[in-house]
């Protein structure tokens, strides 16, 4: 069984709840959400992303440093307050990273990994 809540005025949904609902539950989400709850018994078919065209597609695009303004622009900074979160380095570096003009060294890899609180492997 599949419970999806909708949000209202988007259509998005808010909630999905997947597998075998306890009666108590459904009960509970019925009072709760009212119509914006759709209870079906049919599951939805998913494909690993991973395992698509677009995704490799993609995947194979990203470089170390669009991921850097990927992070950056996520984080709304600029790349002189990013600079200066990872140790003083200009703007003109943090631009020249973004725009693969300008390698990532291991080190500044790691402060990367570190104030975004990700994995090295992104900005190698």
């Amino acid at each position: 069984m599949l419970a999806v809540v909708k949000k209202p005025h988007t259509k998005q949904n808010i909630l999905e709840i997947k597998g075998d609902i306890p009666n108590h539950l459904i009960t509970y989400l019925k009072m709760k959400f009212g119509n914006r709850l759709t209870l079906t018994n049919e599951e939805k078919n998913y494909i690993n992303i991973t395992e698509t065209s677009w995704y490799k597609k993609q995947k194979s695009r990203r470089t170390p440093g669009k991921t850097v303004k990927i992070y950056r622009e996520r984080d709304n900074l600029t790349q002189a307050e990013l600079g200066q979160k990872l140790g003083n380095l200009s703007p003109q570096k943090i631009s020249d990273i973004e725009h693969d003009r300008r390698g990532i060294s291991k080190n500044l890899a790691k402060k990367l990994a570190l104030f975004f609180g990700t994995s090295v492997d992104r900005f190698i």
